[in-house]
């Protein structure tokens, strides 16, 4: 299973419980700190006194776990269902589970939570994303209070005390959203090449790229050249695929985004999603991390603000490889450590032992879960299920997902090269980075 850019894409159609509902106890506003790799936001989620990890996604309505890695969670009341969504299948199978107690920080806590159980393991991510992932959250975190995401302190804060929230928001930007099937949708003005049209957009935390366009539910729809086939993601029905290109421009207000990169769905892999009227697409989380972004729920608002990322180029992943984390091994870590002899050093004469110790730490194991065709990996000779050792001599041993593919967006025309295991033979490869979609006028 491939996650190209990390995107998870849900779509569950099922009714929300009215008292499913997540509350403040005794605190004018919680503040819970996240992990954000590759634009997706990670936040911990106590589940019946099990310590979680979910995934905060505007694009789902429910509460999902789908993985639990060596954690047990004891649920309550099962029952068998269906999901729906992209892909080209139409369902899979799955279980609810009602009554369950789920706490986000110290504070924030639902008595009631509903929880929806994937057992179909091609749905963890965690490989994809680098860090244990046992879950995705959604509307229900954000119906019932404003919710602050401050995207460079990786703190969100929920509100309990209006006054307080109020003064937050005093000089962001305000935008009307409606909220529709349980997720935010607001109105976005997408320039393809020079005339602006508006276009009903999710806002979708849960899709780290830019933006999705929807070709067959946009009228005289002409895609820009150049454009590439690729894989976009991973439904609950299967691989979405579609067309990677970029746009003149995409605005949100007043707010200005330039030749901004742009994914577009083929027909089969949207058939099976119930979409709200008039809906054309989403706005991903390369977008929304430009700004530290209040949503309020109950008063159908948006608030934005932009920060320090705002100006950050659209960077594509220009080697055409998909990484995963396979797990995890002990690796030997030597450091010298330095003692003194204390009486040779009186008599102006210091000594300094150099004693070789030894420690054992669990490193990351990381592998090619895809190739893009035509691409500079797929000339130079890459295959899905190399193991990869070490690039541009670094071990990989010593990084993370997150650093192998900034590596990947880095420079036009830098060289990569990448030691790699293939049925117990090393290889030395390397490629250039090339974009394969620069904007044209």
């Amino acid at each position: 299973m491939k996650f190209r850019h990390f995107i998870w894409i849900l779509f569950i159609s099922i009714f929300v419980n009215a008292q499913n509902s997540f509350e403040i106890k005794d605190a004018k506003k919680v503040v819970i700190p996240f992990k954000l790799i590759n634009n997706l936001i990670f936040i911990p989620v106590n589940i019946n006194g099990a310590e979680l990890t979910f995934l905060l996604d505007t694009g789902v309505a429910e509460t999902s776990i789908f993985s639990l890695e060596n954690k047990e969670v004891k649920l309550t009341s099962l029952e068998k269902i269906k999901f729906s969504g992209l892909g080209g299948n139409a369902s899979i199978d799955g279980f609810r589970s009602d009554n369950n107690i789920g706490k986000i920080g110290k504070n924030y806590i639902n008595n009631s939570l509903s929880l929806f159980i994937i057992v179909n393991q091609d749905f963890n991510i965690s490989s994809h994303v680098g860090i244990p992932v046992n879950g995705i959250i959604g509307y229900h975190f954000f119906k019932d209070h404003p919710i602050s995401i401050d995207y460079i302190s990786k703190k969100i804060t929920i509100y309990n005390d209006m006054d307080l929230f109020r003064k937050k928001v005093k000089k962001f930007d305000e935008f009307s959203i409606s909220i529709e099937k349980s997720k935010p949708y607001m109105e976005a003005d997408v320039e393809m090449t020079t005339e602006k049209k508006s276009s009903k957009l999710l806002i979708d935390l849960g899709n780290s790229d830019p933006i999705w366009l929807f070709p067959t539910l946009i009228k005289n729809f002409v895609y820009n050249r150049p454009n590439i086939d690729d894989f976009l993601g991973r439904g609950f029905n299967g691989d979405v695929y579609g067309k990677r290109s970029r746009i003149h421009n995409f605005y949100l207000g007043n707010f200005k985004f330039e030749k901004p990169l742009t994914a577009m769905p083929d027909e089969y892999s949207i058939q099976h999603v119930n979409l709200v009227e008039n809906r054309r697409g989403s706005i991903g989380g390369e977008i929304m991390r430009r700004f530290t972004v209040v949503f309020d729920y109950p008063n159908q608002k948006l608030y934005l603000r932009k920060n320090k990322n705002y100006d950050d180029p659209f960077h594509f992943n220009m080697s055409g490889l998909d990484f995963q984390q396979d797990g995890l091994q002990w690796e030997n870590d030597s450091f010298a450590l330095e003692t003194k002899n204390a009486n040779n050093a009186s008599n102006g004469i210091e000594v300094i032992n150099n004693n070789l110790q030894y420690k054992f730490v669990l490193k990351p194991l990381f592998s090619i879960a895809g190739v893009r065709k035509d691409s500079p990996a797929d000339k130079a000779g890459f295959k899905k299920d190399d193991k990869v050792i070490t690039i541009n001599g670094r071990k990989t041993l010593d990084m993370t997902l997150e650093h192998i593919m900034e590596l990947m967006k880095s420079d036009e025309g830098k060289t990569i090269t990448m030691l790699i295991k293939r049925k117990g033979q090393e290889l030395t490869l390397s490629f250039t980075l090339e974009d394969p979609i620069p904007y044209q006028e």
